[in-house]
């Protein structure tokens, strides 16, 4: 749901992976942002109006983005295609993020557009700190690329596990991705993604941006 720079971008996307693809906007004009190649439905009408969804195939819909410019519009629209519909795979853009997180919580997945952006931008101004990368439902576990001390670079991933109490999911190398074991080491330049608890991102997040003590090295 919505053909803006968003919306107009994942469907070709998906289209050029080879799945089929309808989508819904309000103004027919916005569909002029699709290529003239693209072969997916085009279906004028409200996202969350029932008819309009089942006109777009939403019957037989294995995932659904609510992208369009209004909150209300793309929370309501991804409810209806969950709790209505039954479609498992749903996401919902949202501008505001305390918004966002509380539709987080209800089990309605959600992209903060804001507070991604500001995350971005603020990781390029001071490089020292957390950005998630992926909250469950309840908002309890979160999964973050962190930033830290160059120190903590030659501690193998037990130490660093051992000093923080969170789980290190993967190690960004270059160009690869890499599942670490406990004895895998960080190197300079790796970028480093924890799993954690929500509660304990300060701490977690305090730690690695500081010199690691001495009993943790």
């Amino acid at each position: 749901m919505g053909c803006g720079r968003v919306g107009s971008t994942l469907a070709q996307t998906i289209e050029s992976r080879g799945h089929s693809v309808a989508v819904v906007d309000q103004n027919p004009d916005a569909f002029r942002r699709l290529p003239a190649g693209f072969s997916g439905q085009k279906v004028t009408g409200v996202g969350f109006d029932r008819d309009t969804l089942v006109q777009a195939g939403i019957e037989d819909t294995y995932a659904f983005a609510a992208v369009s410019d209004g909150d209300n519009s793309n929370v309501l629209a991804a409810r209806v295609a969950r709790e209505t519909y039954g479609v498992e795979n749903v996401v919902a853009r949202i501008y505001d993020p305390q918004r966002a997180e509380i539709y987080q919580r209800l089990g309605i997945p959600t992209v903060a557009t804001v507070r991604w952006t500001a995350d971005q931008v603020l990781r390029r101004m001071l490089p020292l700190g957390a950005t998630d990368e992926y909250r469950d439902p309840s908002g309890q576990v979160r999964l973050a690329q962190i930033d830290y001390h160059p120190g903590w670079a030659g501690m193998t991933v037990h130490r660093i596990e051992e000093a923080t109490g969170a789980r290190v999911a993967f190690l960004s190398r270059y160009t690869d991705g890499i599942l670490p074991t406990p004895s895998s080491v960080l190197q300079e330049n790796d970028v480093l993604h924890v799993l954690m608890r929500g509660d304990d991102a300060a701490a977690v997040e305090r730690v690695l941006t500081h010199e690691p003590r001495q009993e943790e090295s």
